[in-house]
């Protein structure tokens, strides 16, 4: 009994020691504080309790910064930056480390169960619009939540910075995260074919520089069909209107199809990294046999 229970205990220590090794590797780790980038950015969402708070806190990695600075985004925030309900509860936290210039946006959802709706390319794609482009973004909640309030979050930390986002750009930016998820509900296609959408027809907009919307509406029915996407009417005639809208912005698309190019071009690298893939293996398939053997040991 008692040697069972030697086991179990090593057990535990081995498995800890071997996530937490994991998470070591994956995490970005502290250098210090940047003067020239300046502190890294948190904004919890009003709503979360005590308990919660310090949840998403753990998720987001807070205390592997000496300092940061940190924000709370709350209902009155999300009418202000993006026209929404001033009354609404807000779960979703961001993490923000700003990188220099050409450095490229970065996203990545901590706790992707917890987000139901949005997807990392579609934060991409949205906080392109808004102006956002050098950044590490990290989105986390401790509560299940659509994920549309993280924007508000980041908006609000980029104007306590001194950073002004335009305002129109902002509010289309939105409502390019409201079409998104809702044409992915309403019409069941998956929220990746959806993102891939928005970031060819912005492709084509930067190749094609259309002048009018009729070249927009003509752009959007082209991606429609390269893509194989059947969407109503109603749909087509949303994404016709939310890109002629930001046709009207002047977004510099040759910049965002740049930025899109660089997001794209990161995750195939590591898709086709054989290398990666195959360390990955090797040391997990090393870890698994080392403690078979040492199991094996303590039973004899």
């Amino acid at each position: 009994m008692k040697k069972k229970f030697s086991l179990l205990i090593v057990l535990m220590v081995l498995t800890a020691v071997f996530i937490s090794s994991g998470t070591a590797l994956a995490s970005q780790g502290d250098k210090g504080i940047n003067e020239k980038l300046g502190l890294p950015i948190v904004v919890y969402g009003e709503a979360l309790s005590d308990s919660q708070k310090n949840e998403v806190a753990g998720l987001l990695e807070v205390d592997k910064h000496e300092e940061i600075d940190e924000f709370t985004v709350n209902g009155r925030d999300l009418a202000d930056y993006i026209g929404g309900n001033p009354n609404s509860n807000m779960y979703s936290s961001v993490k923000i480390l700003h990188k220099d210039n050409g450095k490229g946006l970065n996203i990545e959802i901590v706790t992707p169960d917890q987000i139901t709706e949005v997807t990392k390319e579609m934060y991409a794609n949205a906080l392109l619009t808004a102006g956002v482009e050098n950044a590490d973004v990290f989105v986390a909640s401790s509560v299940k939540v659509s994920g549309h309030s993280a924007l508000t979050g980041i908006y609000k930390a980029y104007d306590a910075k001194g950073v002004k986002l335009d305002q129109g750009r902002m509010k289309v930016a939105s409502e390019e995260l409201d079409v998104a998820t809702s044409i992915a509900e309403k019409e069941g296609i998956d929220q990746a074919e959806i993102s891939e959408l928005l970031t060819e027809i912005k492709k084509a907009i930067a190749e094609q520089n259309p002048a009018t919307k009729e070249e927009i509406e003509k752009i959007v029915q082209e991606q429609l069909q390269a893509l194989n996407i059947e969407l109503s009417p109603e749909d087509r005639q949303r994404l016709v209107d939310l890109f002629e809208q930001m046709r009207s912005l002047n977004i510099d698309f040759d910049q965002v199809k740049n930025q899109l190019n660089d997001l794209t071009g990161k995750l195939e690298k590591l898709i086709n990294d054989e290398g990666f893939w195959n360390n990955l293996q090797s040391s997990v398939q090393k870890f698994f046999q080392s403690l078979s053997d040492f199991i094996s040991s303590l039973l004899k």
